[in-house]
Parts: structure tokens; sequence; C-alpha cells
């Protein structure tokens, strides 16, 4: 009894001792607001430009670059791997833009895709990698995992080459976004809508001024240089082409002409954006920002 008594005592005083030297706040957490949702608002998605071996060292290792994604996936054998927890920054985004969002690393998770991107010929003629379809499989089920968890709507889930359309390819022509709108996790474009804006847009195309208004009421930045002889920019051009490599990625030049005009009037029509299933439920808040 009195060696029970004893370490029951050391106890006490133990227990005592970490509490004096305890410094931090005493948190109640015996309330929680209604008014909160997640801070991840995007999914980015990306191409690494090298192999696994590379990929990784630059993603990983600071002294390689000061780039990170939360997650790699592999193409052989098809692996994911999880290099930023997804409650941290990683970053990837870079100087970005969408729908009024800037500087996306604070409020996206980013997938890198093992991808050698483009490579350009003895021919002089540029040629993208294409993803293996099981890499592409895992693609898809990650992102539909991470929408999931986070509630992200369609219209946030973009490529690099959409937040940064001067300096970005990635994930370039070859990613079948397609495969995300099958999955449910994108709208896109209703094919008899497009086709009957491409008609009209054939007899008489819209002028430069409206192009720049569509692709800014897309998500694009505006475009800051003001174009009085309506010819076409550097930047806009640079928009239109990462807009063609998704929704119609067999020509992707950038110029101005009646297909893109349809396409570009579709996605900024919501009854003209057709979806597997309905998007998620958002918070008022949210829905502006």
């Amino acid at each position: 009894m009195k060696l029970n008594l004893q370490r029951l005592t050391a106890l006490c005083g133990a227990l005592l001792l970490a509490a004096c030297q305890s410094t931090g706040v005493r948190i109640d957490k015996t309330y929680t607001s209604e008014n909160q949702d997640s801070r991840v608002l995007f999914l980015v998605l990306h191409y690494t430009v090298g192999n696994f071996e590379s990929s990784l060292k630059v993603l990983s290792q600071a002294k390689h670059g000061q780039v990170s994604s939360h997650y790699l996936v592999a193409e052989e054998p098809v692996r994911t791997f999880q290099l930023v927890d997804e409650t941290r920054r990683a970053w990837h985004a870079g100087p970005s833009y969408w729908k009024g969002h800037a500087q996306l690393n604070a409020s996206s998770v980013g997938i890198e895709i093992v991808n050698r991107g483009w490579v350009k010929g003895d021919d002089g003629v540029v040629r993208y990698t294409p993803f293996p379809e099981a890499q592409i499989d895992e693609v898809v089920a990650l992102s539909a995992e991470i929408v999931k968890r986070h509630n992200i709507r369609p219209e946030r889930i973009v490529g690099h080459n959409e937040i940064q359309p001067r300096t970005k390819q990635d994930p370039g022509p070859l990613f079948p976004w397609k495969r995300l709108y099958e999955a449910g996790l994108i709208a896109w474009p209703d094919e008899a809508f497009v086709e009957a804006r491409k008609a009209e847009y054939s007899l008489q195309l819209p002028d430069l001024a409206w192009f720049q208004d569509r692709l800014t009421r897309h998500g694009y930045a505006p475009a800051v240089m003001p174009n009085p002889d309506g010819q076409l920019d550097p930047y806009t051009r640079d928009c239109l082409s990462t807009f063609q490599m998704r929704y119609r990625p067999s020509n992707y030049d950038g110029q101005m002409d009646a297909e893109t005009a349809a396409l570009l009037h579709a996605v900024t029509t919501p009854e003209a954006m057709k979806t597997k299933q309905p998007p998620p439920a958002t918070k008022p808040y949210t829905s502006r920002w």
C-alpha cells in the first residue's frame, strides 16, 4: 500500500509539473460554426516534362527546384505518390489566375502526371507524348477522390496552362479532358448547341473584343493591352490555344475561328454545358468566391 501511495504521489507531481510547464492556450472546442468550407477550391492538373526519377527529384528536393505538388502519378508501373499533405500549400501553380482568383497555390490541390510533354522532332514539328490509359484511369480516380473531399466545383478543375496561358502548356492537347466529363467531374459543351452556333459564326465571325470578353467570362485573366486595330495579340492567342487544347485538341493554333467561337459561346452559357451529375452543393459564400 505504501509503495502504491508513493507511485501515485510521484505521478501527480509529474502531471502538475507538466501543467506548470505548458504555455499553450487552452482551446475550448465545444462549438463549431456552420459557416465554413474547405480551403481547397481548385484542382490543377500538370505534366512533369520528365521521367519518374527526375520528376520526383524536382518535386521533392529543394536543391533540384523550388517546386512541388500534392501528388505525383507515375506511368510505369502506375502508382500515386503523395508529396505534400492536402492541408499544406504545395508550390505548383505559380503566378496564376482563374475566375477572379489569383495565386492559386493557397487554394488548390496539384496533381503532377509523369509525362515527357512535347518534343520537337528533326522535322521541326512539335509532338506531345501520349498518356498511358492506365495512368489516365489513375488520375481520374484520384481527381474524383479529391473533388469529393473538398466539394470542388466542375469549373474549378483546370490545367496548368489555363491558369498560366503565357508560359505553360501542361497537361497539353493529348490529355483527355472528356474522360473527366464522363466521370462526372466537369461539364462539357452540348454538341447540338455548338454545331448551331458554328453555322452562325461561319457566316459572320465575332471580332477580337468578343473573343476576349468570352475568354474572360470563362475564367482567363482579362487582356491588359488594348487592341484598337483589332489584331490578335500574343496573350489572347495563347488563351485561345489553351482553350482549344481542352475543347478542340485536334487544332490548337490559337486563331479565332467559327468553331472556337461556338465553343466559347457554349462554355459561357450555363444551359449549353452538359453534366453527368449535378454539381456539388455549395454554401452561398463559396458560390460567390
